[in-house]
């Protein structure tokens, strides 16, 4: 159970009956003026219990249980590849963030011919989007009337990616389970039917089990979840069976607001979503709180655009996608060709370097730190001025790699050029277009 700012305050130094422990009272080592502040930030998890080196055995376990995520991490993994869902704590992304993206899994029936053939197409597909490599992160097997422990056993053979294991019966789905040796499935899943039968295989093979109801009850599915529970079985995943839009959407928030804002450990796991050959049923679930996302059909058209929303609303809005500040080298520039200069956040970064690349222009691009800002935000900033731009110039020695001192700045901040002539004597500055998709045509008109 959660504990108050008051009773967390209560098991810090500053209440401790402990001499030399209490000398340590309001010592700020915490980064907060005195203990009370910090009991309130880690009520309200905006602070760790790490930062405090003082606090007693028994109070941290105490504080260590009740700071415990509302929704447990559940891990399913094969040859390396490892998927983690859950540890979870806001509702929304820019209360502070989301710590672990919902996996996107490709379902195979134990009947298609092709299933090897389609887990080693999935397990293949990749693409680069701002410097990430977007993958898809498993497959589920599905026992269709096929054999499916062979099929279990070809998917594993062809596909080094973690499987969701889809069977009800507890026979099939044990023969699942043994071709799966070696790795940790998800298995889907225990019903009112099943689950004294369920549980005792997850437990037996140590893999996490998805309890599932119909219907979205979900008061059942907590009393379900709670008896799997009590069976021996910790790492649980709910479905509340559930697939069309409206439903799912008012069931999965109802669940993360039950665990996060109620602290209602039932049903503090997280959720199998099944969006059939529907993306946007799919990209619902990755923006409210699916875990598992199961795609019926594997095409490399809806994997890409589901990856990138995926990337961009799971990365942490505090720490904007930067690349490495330094110089770049475009098509295998020569001493003599074009030095431009902009910023390290990752989409200015690739979109100057892809419209260079696809011109064939050979061209040197200075990224400078700009704290992964963009163009204009980091000057609004002050984080891409004169100086930095002159300290990057400088620090990479990038006039030794030239045979001439020109360089071209972002027309955003033209704004900068009498400042970096004063900064970078010698140098002649150039003020470039303001989008990339002009810089190939700029260059031909110019440079020469």
């Amino acid at each position: 159970m959660a504990l108050s700012g008051i009773e967390i305050y209560k098991l810090l130094p500053a209440s401790s009956k402990n001499p030399e422990v209490k000398k340590h009272a309001n010592c700020k080592e915490c980064g907060f003026p005195t203990c009370l502040a910090f009991a309130m930030k880690l009520s309200q998890k905006q602070a760790e219990l790490a930062q405090c080196p003082y606090v007693e055995e028994e109070s941290k376990n105490k504080l260590e249980a009740s700071a415990a995520p509302p929704i447990r991490l559940i891990t399913v993994s094969a040859n390396g590849h490892k998927v983690e869902v859950g540890n979870e704590t806001v509702l929304f992304r820019h209360e502070k963030t989301f710590y672990h993206q919902p996996g996107l899994f490709v379902r195979i029936k134990d009947t298609q011919a092709d299933a090897a053939d389609v887990a080693k197409a999935v397990g293949q597909y990749g693409v680069e989007y701002v410097g990430m490599d977007l993958r898809l992160d498993g497959l589920v097997v599905e026992a269709a009337g096929g054999d499916f422990g062979a099929t279990v056993a070809a998917v594993k053979e062809a596909s080094s990616l973690p499987v969701i294991l889809l069977a009800d019966d507890p026979t099939t789905a044990e023969s699942g389970l043994k071709a799966a040796s070696g790795t940790q499935p998800l298995l889907w899943a225990a019903t009112p039917d099943n689950w004294e039968a369920m549980a005792k295989l997850a437990a037996q093979y140590k893999a996490p089990l998805v309890v599932r109801i119909e219907g979205g009850d979900v008061s059942a599915l907590a009393e379900l979840a709670e008896k799997v529970k009590e069976a021996g079985v910790e790492d649980i995943v709910l479905d509340p069976g559930i697939r069309d839009y409206s439903s799912s959407l008012t069931v999965f928030t109802q669940l993360r607001r039950l665990a996060l804002k109620q602290n209602q450990r039932k049903v503090g796991y997280p959720l199998i979503a099944f969006a059939g050959d529907d993306p946007v049923l799919a990209g619902q679930h990755i923006a409210k709180y699916g875990g598992f996302i199961v795609l019926d059909q594997f095409s490399p058209g809806t994997a890409y655009p589901l990856l990138v929303m995926r990337a961009n609303i799971y990365t942490d809005p505090q720490k904007p996608i930067q690349v490495q500040p330094g110089v770049y080298e475009i098509n295998n520039p020569s001493p003599g060709d074009p030095l431009m200069v902009t910023t390290n956040f990752s989409i200015t970064y690739f979109a100057v370097a892809n419209e260079l690349e696809s011109s064939g222009l050979p061209s040197w691009l200075l990224v400078a730190d700009a704290e992964g800002m963009s163009v204009l935000t980091a000057w609004a900033a002050g984080k891409f001025d004169a100086e930095r731009i002159a300290k990057s110039v400088n620090t990479t020695e990038i006039a030794d790699k030239l045979n001439h001192k020109r360089l071209v700045i972002p027309g955003h901040v033209a704004v900068l050029m009498g400042e970096l002539e004063e900064e970078l004597p010698g140098w002649e500055i150039s003020v470039g277009p303001r989008e990339a998709v002009d810089l190939p045509n700029y260059l031909k008109a110019h440079w020469g």
